[in-house]
């Protein structure tokens, strides 16, 4: 048991709603669609009438053949009998119909709004949750959802035929009808007991196949690393588990789901059984005629599928309110990084003050205590330090992507939590160390922060770039295509695009880890052309891997557990010999052109 359940439970922004909030929130995405399915409603009351004619008919029938008049009456109800079997066709095409429709469109619009509330979360949601469970939540669960839909009219037709044949037992034997009625509350309470098991077996299908999603996912992510490292048999290993929990947990569901029918339909056999034991003995002693008879035995089936359908479904019912659940968890999950306000920006001159800040990625283990730093506008800053000592962390709290605890972050004076952030975001570039290019071609990339650039534009960022040197090298130029993630391209002429692509969007302030890092000299050169480009006029953040990079900007700031221990120029700091010259021995110093194999500390010139 504990090898089955091991990982599947709740995220953290999981929520549990009841089922009223939960068929409440699920009419609010049926209210538009209100015309159509009034029509879908009249068509299952037309239908649903209909149906239950044909057995009413029949009996008719059969009492004028007990009575030796079917001659008379036989052509009559022969013609009935089609008529309304023909009319419930049609009801029912028309009802489907619509209801595929219906239920399309609010699917549809379920999956825009799932899908919008991914793109609204904040940065730290996407570090807590496998991207492969999002997706399962944003397709699968949606998908639960349309299945629900669809079984929801299927039960409004089903609790139609069942007011429509119990009117018709009572009619005939009333006798007869409270007896076939006294099964009723057995089914009901059955189905009750099954409720809560479904709901439970379901939840817990959902997150095992959300944990298959996830695996799968990393795995293609990584492919490229399993291949070199020849790791497939631990990644078939790893997912081998995975998949078998996803296994023995839904065969839990299954059991769950196949279970209902077999127990009610036993209730039903024995209830049949014993209406056709006091059904005989009424004809036999004449208390009700021979078409009452049939009509009853028809009726009872007609009476029983729809009952035991109705109890099955609400098994399957759980499924959909389940993944409905998780669905509309995504969508109410609340944001990490809250603005207090929505002022306009205006064209941002730059300048980043930290008051005080406190921030830790756990509120309990900050990663900044009480910081202090103050960057004016247009100037260009490098952050140093050992791993984990906070650069990252500063570029993501000056864009906005996590949310501080304590003190103050202003830009240009204002509190960074007044100002709209769409309109500020737009004035953030950020480069990262791997940049992330999206399907499409090189043209399509480098105007991706303004769709509406035009070819001329696109082209003279990438001109303005390193040369432009760098495009002349693309199979197809400009509309080279990228590739998945921008595989087709080398890393360098991926930073190339990146940096083009800050170009087009003109921000106010740049974020950059360290662009130059992972490519050949040629290619840094290109990459620190087009960084001279990109920065000037800007206030720039720079987490430097490269001394090139180091050596042009105007300030450094050597970082060391969340503090700063050190500031100012290359030279002087390493003229100080402090915490940079130590910093600048373990990581920079291979990099000087003065630089000797074997020797302790060699000054570089620098100007």
């Amino acid at each position: 048991m504990g090898f089955v359940m091991d990982g599947l439970d709740a995220e953290d922004y999981d929520r549990t709603y009841d089922d009223r909030e939960l068929l409440r929130r699920i009419l609010s995405y049926f209210r538009p669609k209100l015309g159509a399915m009034l029509l879908v409603a009249a068509m299952i009351v037309l239908l649903s009438a209909s149906q239950a004619a044909i057995p009413a008919l029949v009996s008719e029938a059969v009492d004028a053949i007990d009575g030796g008049t079917i001659g008379e009456v036989g052509w009559l109800l022969a013609a009935g009998i089609l008529a309304t079997g023909a009319m419930s066709w049609v009801f029912n095409y028309i009802r489907q119909k619509n209801s595929a429709r219906v239920t399309g469109d609010v699917v549809l619009r379920l999956r825009e709004d799932a899908f919008d509330a991914v793109l609204q979360r904040d940065l730290s949601f996407y570090d807590e949750t496998p991207s492969g469970k999002i997706v399962s939540r944003v397709t699968s669960d949606t998908d639960d959802f349309a299945t629900v839909s669809t079984l929801t009219m299927d039960l409004i037709s089903q609790v139609l035929m069942v007011g429509f044949v119990t009117v018709l037992l009572f009619v005939r034997s009333v006798e007869l009808a409270l007896l076939t009625l006294l099964v009723v509350p057995i089914v009901v309470g059955l189905a009750l007991v099954f409720r809560r098991l479904a709901r439970i077996s379901t939840r817990r299908a959902q997150r095992s196949l959300s944990r298959v999603n996830a695996n799968l996912q990393e795995t293609m992510g990584g492919i490229a690393v399993a291949k070199n490292f020849r790791q497939e048999r631990q990644v078939y290993d790893e997912f081998r588990p995975i998949n078998q929990q996803s296994y023995q947990v839904t065969l839990r569901q299954g059991f769950v789901f196949s279970t209902i029918f077999p127990v009610l339909f036993l209730v039903a056999g024995l209830a049949t059984v014993a209406l056709v034991q006091l059904g005989g003995s009424a004809v036999v002693n004449e208390r009700i005629t021979a078409g009452d008879w049939y009509l009853f035995l028809q009726g009872v089936s007609l009476f029983w599928f729809p009952l035991t359908s109705i109890a099955a479904f609400w098994s399957q019912f759980q499924q959909g309110l389940s993944a409905s659940e998780r669905v509309f968890a995504l969508i109410d999950a609340p944001p990490r990084v809250v603005q207090t306000d929505t002022r306009p920006v205006g064209r941002l001159a730059g300048r980043i003050e930290f008051q005080r800040v406190t921030f830790g990625y756990d509120a309990a283990q900050p990663v900044l205590r009480d910081f202090d730093l103050v960057i004016e506008a247009g100037e260009s800053v490098a952050l140093v330090g050992h791993t984990g000592a906070g650069k990252s962390t500063l570029s993501k709290l000056i864009t906005r992507f996590y949310e501080f605890q304590k003190g103050r972050l202003l830009i240009d004076g204002h509190d960074i939590r007044t100002l709209d952030l769409g309109g500020y975001r737009s004035q953030i570039g950020a480069v990262p160390q791997a940049p992330f290019l999206f399907s499409g071609t090189v043209a399509d990339n480098i105007r991706y922060p303004r769709p509406e650039a035009g070819e001329e534009e696109v082209r003279a960022a990438a001109a303005a770039v390193g040369g432009g040197d760098w495009v002349d090298a693309l199979p197809n130029g400009l509309e080279t295509d990228v590739g998945e993630h921008g595989r087709a391209l080398s890393m360098g002429q991926r930073q190339l695009v990146a940096l083009a692509r800050l170009l087009i969007q003109d921000p106010a302030i740049v974020v950059l880890d360290e662009a130059t890092a992972s490519v050949d000299p040629l290619t840094e050169a290109q990459i620190q052309e087009g960084l001279d480009v990109v920065l000037a006029g800007r206030t720039s953040i720079v987490i430097a891997h490269r001394l090139s990079t180091i050596e042009h900007v105007d300030r450094i700031i050597v970082l060391d557990h969340g503090r700063i221990v050190e500031e100012g120029d290359h030279a002087s700091l390493l003229a100080a010999g402090g915490r940079y010259c130590e910093v600048y021995n373990t990581y920079f110093r291979h990099q000087s052109p003065n630089y000797r194999a074997g020797t302790g500390f060699v000054p570089v010139t620098t100007t």
